[in-house]
């Protein structure tokens, strides 16, 4: 299947509907996914990309329905990551002259990943491409979100080939923006935001001021996952700057994991403390052990604060709160608050070193945490509920 974006420029990628996990298996796509590749003709013809090395040789066959290879005069690979250039041995076996365009990066990266001594040709940020009546524009995007990463901007159709920028994990029949439920699009946007693209948010208000101050017209936002972006493009740009802003909302989420419900009736307790104090507040609980880890950091990345609260085991804490943790920590987040929480048996050490890893991951921990003994009984649950009040109000 093929759609055109604009007469000039088609879509050629692959629908991936049965894509549940990405990068291995730490990154869910419930709604699966798309590999976008575009091809443009104009006077000289171009290849955007190509898809996931699973479908290399449908993607060849699909091409080859839709033009002949040895029309192909360009390639352009805006990142090496193998789920956008994983058909390309396929490709370079039919037209293996073609020169590919992408930055010195890009050329370490792919012949890291294939062995291949293409004909590379290494592009910089202001460098062109005459294909006739457009050019196309390279533009550098070091860590976004790869050092190789580069935009690719088609004057004339005024087209952003934005590689994983503003991309979803988003299988849809519907191509474009307008087309989808705007609601599970944002969510999915801002998933791939959160879950990817957070420790680059510096990079990322630097290279949207950057694209603004071009003063490129954009039409069009030809992502390299999900939907294309046609009805008001720039919707995802200005939200893409918000996201970057040490985003948050009134929001505070817990998450916990539990052995004998001690730490779960815990988790309970201070969220009514806290919604008895500021009912405007929202307040989320997830079982880390049950909910997805995506899911679950989409939810932190929302959150002005969060509370972690594990059982102590082995003098350390559960499985999954150290994963989750470790992930916390990677993603770089900032200006948030946090505090632990956990039930003990004997040795209690689980809530310190929470409240630890809480602040090596960057959060402002707002006291020094909450420990009950065993099953806690009513008056440790008031206890509990009293903390997440004066949890709110430190806020």
């Amino acid at each position: 299947m093929t759609r055109k974006i604009t007469e000039k420029v088609t879509w050629v990628g692959k629908i991936d509907w049965e894509l549940k996990k990405f990068h291995g298996n730490e990154l869910s796509t419930h709604r699966g996914s798309s590999y976008n590749a575009y091809l443009i003709r104009d006077e000289k013809t171009v290849l955007i990309d190509t898809v996931w090395k699973p479908y290399d040789k449908e993607f060849v066959e699909n091409l080859k329905k839709e033009i002949d290879l040895k029309e192909i005069d360009y390639i352009v690979i805006n990142h090496g990551e193998t789920d956008h250039s994983g058909a390309l041995p396929a490709l370079m076996k039919e037209i293996p002259d073609t020169p590919i365009y992408c930055t010195a990066n890009a050329v370490k990266s792919l012949k890291g990943h294939y062995h291949q001594n293409w004909n590379f040709v290494k592009v910089k940020t202001g460098d062109t491409l005459d294909i006739g009546n457009s050019k196309l524009i390279f533009v550098e995007a070091r860590m976004l979100h790869w050092p190789d990463s580069m935009l690719t901007y088609m004057t004339g159709e005024n087209i952003l080939f934005s590689n994983d920028a503003f991309g979803q994990h988003y299988a849809s029949e519907e191509l474009f923006n307008d087309k989808v439920d705007t609601d599970e699009l944002y969510y999915e946007a801002m998933k791939y935001y959160a879950n990817i693209l957070t420790p680059f948010s510096g990079f990322v208000k630097k290279k949207i001021y950057e694209l603004l101050n071009m003063n490129l017209p954009v039409s069009i936002i030809c992502t390299s996952h999900g939907v294309v972006w046609r009805d008001n493009p720039l919707q995802i740009v200005n939200k893409y700057l918000e996201w970057a802003n040490d985003y948050q909302d009134n929001q505070v989420t817990i998450i916990y994991d539990t052995m004998w419900d001690g730490t779960r009736r815990m988790a309970e307790a201070i969220a009514e403390g806290m919604k008895a104090v500021d009912d405007s507040i929202v307040i989320k609980l997830y079982n880390a052990s049950k909910y997805d880890k995506n899911d679950i950091i989409t939810e932190v990345f929302k959150s002005k604060a969060v509370l972690v609260g594990s059982p102590t085991i082995n003098r350390g804490i559960s499985f999954s709160i150290a994963g989750i943790l470790e992930i916390i920590k990677g993603l770089g987040f900032r200006n948030k608050k946090a505090a632990a929480f956990g039930a003990y048996g004997w040795s209690g050490e689980g809530t310190g070193i929470i409240a630890k890893e809480l602040e090596n991951a960057g959060f402002t921990l707002v006291n020094d945490g909450i420990r009950a003994m065993w099953y806690p009984d009513d008056q440790a649950l008031n206890e509990c509920r009293e903390f997440g009040g004066r949890f709110v109000r430190e806020l």
